[in-house]
C-alpha cells in the first residue's frame, strides 16, 4: 500500500511539473505564397511543438494563392491530429486564400479573416495536365471529384457550408470574408491579430468529441519563423527562382566544360543544379520539356568538342540545335494552366538571353583559340625566326625569345644571321637559314 501510495504521489508530481512547464501561449505561425514541403515542414513541426509543449492554441496567418497537393494533405493531416485548437487566420487586409490554402482553412477548427480578404477559387489548375483529347478530360474529372469530395469532407467536419466548400472547388468561386461569415463558411471577421484573440475568449471549440473553451485573454504570444534553410528551400520553390538557377546551372557546367580548370563556374553551376532538382518536387513539371533543355545543353558542349576534332563545318548545326531544343524545352517545362504556377514573360526572355549570350561568346572565344597557331611549348617553336649565336657548322647556338638553344643546321650559318626553326628534337632544333 504504502508503494502505491509512492507511485500516485510520483505520478500527480509529474502531471503538475508537465503543466507548470507548459507556456499555455498562442502560437503564430504564417504562411505567405507557395505552400511547399518546406513550407509544410515549417507549419508541421509548430503545431507538433504546440501540441507538446500544451499551448492555448496555434494560429495560422495564412496569404496565399495555393501550392503543392502533398504538401496541403500533410499540414491537413497535423491539423486533423492537432489535441489543441488550430485557427486559420486570412490576414492581412488584401490578403487570400485559393486553392490549396482554402482547403487548409476549411480543415482548422475556427476560420477567422480580416475585411478585405477573400476565400475560395479552389479548382486544381497546379494538377491538371498537358495533354489533349480524352484522356485529359478523364484525368481533370478524376482530379475535380477527388477534389470535391475531399473539400466536402473537410466542411462537413467543421460544420461548414458543404455546398459552397464544392462549389469553390468545381466552379473555382472566390467571396469576400462578410459573404463567407453569412454563408458559414467562417467563423470571425475581425479587424487585426488582437480583434481575433479577444473574440476567441471563452469561445467553445470541438476538439474530436470533446468541447473545450479557450481562454485567451492574457496569454503569451509566441510568433514562429522558418528557419533560413527552410525560407531559402521555400524560395527556391518558386517557378522563376528554378527556371534561373537550372539555367545558370547548365551555363556554369558549360563554362566549366569550355575552359576547365575555372573550377569557379562548375562550383556555382552544380550548385544551381542540385538547388533547381529540390525546387522540382515542388512544381509541374514537364519532363519532355525538361529532357529538351538538356539534350539542347549536350548539343551546346558538343560543339566544343567538335571543334576540337576540326570538325567545323558541322558545328554550327550543334549550335542551332541547342539553342531551339532549349527554347522549346523552355516554353514546355511547367506543365499547368494555372498563372501562378508559370514563368514570367521578363523572366524567360532575360534568362534565355543571358544563357544564350554567355554560351555565344564561350564558343567563339573558343574558335578563336581554336584558330590560333600554338605560341607556347615546343610546337610554338616551330617557324620562329632566332639570331645565330655560335656560327653553325652543322652545329652552333641560336638565340631564340630571349632564349639560347642548341641547334643544328645542313649548312654553314655565320653569327649574327637569321635563321627559321623547321624541328623540334628534345632539347635541339634544327634550323635553317631564314628567307629576307
Amino acid at each position: 500500500m504504502a508503494f502505491k501510495k509512492l507511485l500516485v504521489i510520483i505520478l500527480t508530481l509529474i502531471v503538475m511539473s508537465t503543466k507548470a512547464l507548459a507556456s499555455n501561449g498562442i502560437i503564430v505561425v504564417k504562411i505567405d505564397g507557395l505552400i511547399s514541403p518546406s513550407v509544410a515542414e515549417f507549419s508541421i513541426n509548430e503545431i507538433h511543438g504546440a501540441n507538446a509543449s500544451l499551448e492555448e492554441l496555434i494560429v495560422i496567418q495564412l496569404d496565399t494563392f495555393g501550392g503543392l497537393n502533398t504538401s496541403m494533405r500533410k499540414i491537413i493531416r497535423a491539423i486533423q491530429s492537432s489535441e489543441i485548437p488550430v485557427v486559420s487566420f486570412i490576414s492581412p487586409g488584401g490578403s487570400r486564400v485559393a486553392s490549396a490554402g482554402t482547403f487548409i482553412a476549411i480543415a482548422s477548427h475556427i476560420i477567422a479573416m480580416e475585411p478585405g480578404t477573400n476565400i475560395g477559387a479552389a479548382y486544381p489548375m497546379n494538377f491538371m495536365v498537358s495533354d489533349s483529347g480524352e484522356q485529359k478530360e478523364a484525368i481533370e474529372d478524376k482530379v475535380i471529384n477527388d477534389s470535391s469530395a475531399y473539400i466536402r469532407s473537410l466542411a462537413k467536419q467543421r460544420g461548414r457550408n458543404e455546398h459552397w466548400a464544392e462549389l469553390s472547388v468545381r466552379k473555382n468561386v472566390s467571396i469576400s470574408a462578410e459573404e463567407a461569415k453569412r454563408l458559414n463558411i467562417i467563423d470571425l471577421v475581425v479587424a487585426n491579430l488582437d480583434s481575433l484573440i479577444l473574440a476567441l475568449d471563452k469561445r467553445e471549440v470541438n476538439l474530436k468529441g470533446n468541447i473545450v473553451k479557450l481562454n485567451t485573454l492574457k496569454r503569451n504570444i509566441i510568433f514562429k519563423e522558418m528557419s533560413f534553410w527552410q525560407r531559402i528551400l521555400d524560395i527556391i520553390s518558386s517557378p522563376n527562382i528554378f527556371y534561373i538557377l537550372m539555367m545558370l546551372g547548365l551555363v556554369g557546367l558549360f563554362l566549366e566544360l569550355s575552359n576547365p580548370g575555372l573550377i569557379l563556374p562548375g562550383v556555382i553551376g552544380s550548385t544551381c543544379l542540385i538547388l533547381a532538382l529540390y525546387a522540382m518536387q515542388t512544381l509541374p513539371i514537364n519532363y519532355l520539356g525538361l529532357l529538351l533543355i538538356i539534350l539542347g545543353g549536350v548539343f551546346l558542349i558538343a560543339e566544343l568538342y567538335v571543334m576540337n576534332y576540326g570538325l567545323l563545318p558541322i558545328s554550327g548545326f550543334s549550335s542551332i540545335s541547342g539553342a531551339i531544343s532549349i527554347i522549346l524545352g523552355s516554353i514546355m517545362l511547367i506543365d499547368s494552366e494555372d498563372p501562378t504556377m508559370q514563368i514570367s514573360k521578363v523572366t524567360f526572355y532575360s534568362t534565355l538571353g543571358m544563357t544564350f549570350l554567355i554560351s555565344i561568346g564561350s564558343i567563339y572565344l573558343a574558335k578563336k583559340t581554336h584558330q590560333l597557331r600554338t605560341t607556347t611549348g615546343i610546337e610554338g617553336l616551330l617557324g620562329e625566326i632566332g639570331v645565330v649565336k655560335e656560327t653553325l657548322n652543322l652545329e652552333g647556338r641560336v638565340l631564340i625569345h630571349g632564349e639560347t638553344w642548341k641547334a643544328e643546321s645542313n649548312t654553314i650559318i655565320s653569327t649574327g644571321e637569321e635563321v627559321s626553326v623547321e624541328a623540334v628534337k628534345g632539347l635541339k632544333i634544327k634550323v635553317k637559314r631564314a628567307n629576307k
